[in-house]
């Protein structure tokens, strides 16, 4: 499951539409690194399209993320520097959110930072139950097929057309 549709389901389309206007689109070529596992980051990064590379040192690859997937988001909650490293497989475009502008936003509209605290830990908490599940730890409360809850496909949906719309504004400005 994408991110995006959780975090985007729990926005406005206000919020949508300052995160396009705030943000600024970035195309990155293959190797390049957008975040170095241990160092601070100074975006919330949103991959518009194109494929990345998640890599724990010591382990590898753990991951290949692309359309749709948000990047720096614990370091954002907790602001600890980030325990993986992402690395750019293809030409990728990503729309990146500098820190100090969306803890501005954060501190001066506390509607907006409920909803997407609340967007992170829902998603950080499905991620959980997820990995719990996997792990063989007991009966997850979401599949790990991806399957989605009924209960959430009507926020999905709209959240996919949020999506849609801030790609196409950003892919054709």
């Amino acid at each position: 499951m994408r991110k995006v549709l959780y975090i985007l389901s729990k926005l406005s389309d206000d919020d949508v539409d300052w995160i396009a206007a705030t943000g600024r689109r970035v195309q990155h070529a293959s190797g390049d690194v957008l975040i170095r596992q241990g160092e601070p980051i100074d975006s919330l990064m949103f991959v518009l399209d194109g494929n990345v590379s998640v890599q724990i040192e010591g382990v590898g690859q753990v991951a290949s993320l692309g359309s749709g997937e948000i990047l720096g988001e614990m370091s954002l909650v907790d602001e600890a520097p980030p325990s993986a490293t992402v690395i750019v497989n293809q030409p990728t475009n990503v729309l990146h959110i500098d820190r100090d502008r969306i803890n501005a936003k954060i501190e001066s509209d506390t509607a907006f930072a409920s909803r997407l605290y609340r967007a992170i830990a829902m998603f950080l908490s499905i991620r959980m139950r997820s990995t719990v599940q996997r792990l063989g730890y007991g009966k997850a409360a979401v599949s790990t097929d991806d399957e989605l809850d009924m209960a959430l496909l009507d926020s999905v949906t709209v959240a996919g057309g949020r999506f849609d719309r801030l790609v196409k504004k950003l892919l054709t400005a």
